[in-house]
Formats: C-alpha cells, structure tokens, sequence
C-alpha cells in the first residue's frame, strides 16, 4: 500500500493505492483511519476493490463501525468503484443518502473523488 498526496486548493487528499485488499475487518478499516489520521490527512480517497466485499453486507455492521469512526474523527472519504454491480436495495439506499453530504461518498471516478474532497 502506497499513499499518494494531492494538494488541489489547499487541500490535502490522500488517495490509497493498493492492489491488494486493505480492508479486510474492522479492524483494518481502523488502522488505516490512524494511519491516514496520524498523517495529517482529513480526506481520503480509497478505491472499491481494496475493500473486502463483506464491507457493502451493510447487514453485517462493518461498513456502519467503520464509516462512523471516519465520521467521528471528521475524516472525508471517497469511495471509487462500480457499485452498479450491488443489487441490495438497503446498500443503493445507503449509497444514495451518502451521496447526498459531503462526509462519505461513492464515486465512479478519482477525478470525481478528488473534485468532491477538494469543496
């Protein structure tokens, strides 16, 4: 895992670069949040395949544990990916009221991520 810095308008992103899963429990979605925190990054931008597939089982409590310790540190998080692929209509609900803030989106591009993170 690699971190790369964007700075666009003053604002530092870190975009999480791995083709490995980072996000595999709990957690590992905590460590990272420490890592990147401890970095001085309020805003990360992580890529949908890094993440374990139980993470979008919203049934299972990760991705609500996870997220909500993203939120309490006042950590912005853009997650890219085709999310098409998810039939749940409990998670397309979830995607849908994320996307509606600015704390915790879904995105279909890094560009997108970057311009979300960067406002």
């Amino acid at each position: 895992m690699r971190v790369e810095t964007h700075n666009i308008n003053e604002t530092k992103i870190a975009e999480v670069i791995s083709d490995e899963t980072i996000i595999s429990t709990t957690d590992d979605g905590l460590d990272l949040l420490g890592n990147i925190y401890y970095q001085g990054f309020d805003r990360v931008v992580m890529n949908e395949k890094n993440i374990t597939p139980d993470f979008f089982e919203l049934k299972n409590g990760m991705a609500g544990e996870i997220l909500q310790k993203f939120s309490t540190y006042r950590v912005r998080l853009a997650i890219i990916g085709d999310f098409s692929n998810y039939t749940s209509k409990s998670l397309t609900d979830f995607i849908y009221e994320s996307n509606k803030g600015k704390h915790i989106n879904f995105v279909n591009s890094t560009t997108e991520a970057l311009k979300i993170l960067s406002s």
